[in-house]
């Protein structure tokens, strides 16, 4: 079993955060567990070379899959994820507004969808999950991926703008500012900032830096299962443990020790591993 994450190659990096690969041979009988996934601060392009997945929306109720091309928009409830028991995935994540400078689809059409990625980009997509087959290790699959990246943004971006940068700096920081202060060193004012934010990244600036918050808690969580919740709340930014209580509830319906039960059981833990994306 393997999951890990990869740092993009210089030819992609202005556009792409990292990319992900997930391996599963799962020998035994029986289906692998559900993998339930929280809201994530993210928008990716995912690559199902073998089995595909099933989602389905905890909220809305709907169930989608069986692509082998996916793109993900900004996701704001949690998706129960069943995966086939020979499983490859590699998952390209976006920087904030990588994929609008990519596509030029505002972001906010996107959100909560779970698209056929054949529909958006170039036909050169069709042929990316047989390569990544022929390859003889990861490295090769990565290689294969960022070829076709590369290939994608010569055809077509458009230009950065502040506020990308701005919102893509969070991910190195372990303070989550407020809207106001994220609007001043995007060079807008909170209006504009506002309107601007939810073009590229698909929800208000509030509801991502929210995620953002989350995101950073669960996996403090997962990586410290030792840490008490209000060293990790207080760690991350959170006002109190109720403050962190209440964030779990709106994203996953939850409480954080429910949330991290049902994760307990997600397919990797089979395997003696965590999800610390």
């Amino acid at each position: 079993m393997v999951l890990q994450e990869y740092k993009p190659g210089l030819t992609i990096a202005e556009f792409i955060r990292t990319i992900r690969l997930v391996h599963y041979d799962y020998k035994s009988d029986g289906a692998l567990p559900l993998k339930a996934y929280p809201p994530r601060p993210e928008h990716c392009l995912s690559f199902y070379a073998r089995d595909c997945e099933t989602v389905e929306y905890q909220h809305a109720g709907t169930k989608t899959g069986n692509l082998a091309t996916v793109l993900f928009g900004q996701q704001t409830e949690v998706t129960n994820r069943f995966v086939g028991n020979n499983f490859l995935l590699l998952q390209v994540v976006f920087k904030p507004g990588g994929l609008f400078r990519l596509t030029g689809i505002p972001s906010h059409q996107l959100t909560n969808q779970y698209i056929d990625a054949q529909t958006i980009f170039s036909q050169e997509i069709k042929f990316v999950n047989d390569k990544i087959n022929d390859c003889k290790c990861f490295a090769d699959m990565i290689q294969v991926v960022e070829a076709f990246l590369f290939n994608e943004f010569k055809r077509r971006s458009y230009a950065v703008h502040a506020i990308d940068i701005a919102s893509t700096n969070l991910f190195s920081n372990d303070f989550i500012p407020g809207v106001d202060e994220l609007a001043k060193s995007s060079y807008l004012s909170t209006r504009q900032f506002e309107r601007q934010f939810k073009l590229r990244m698909g929800v208000s600036p509030k509801y991502f830096l929210k995620v953002m918050r989350f995101e950073n808690a669960f996996r403090m969580k997962n990586k410290n299962p030792q840490l008490d919740w209000f060293t990790i709340a207080i760690t991350c930014g959170y006002y109190d443990y109720q403050h962190l209580a209440r964030d779990y509830k709106e994203l996953t319906g939850f409480s954080p020790n429910q949330f991290h039960e049902i994760d307990s059981n997600a397919p990797e833990r089979l395997f003696g591993a965590a999800d610390t994306y």
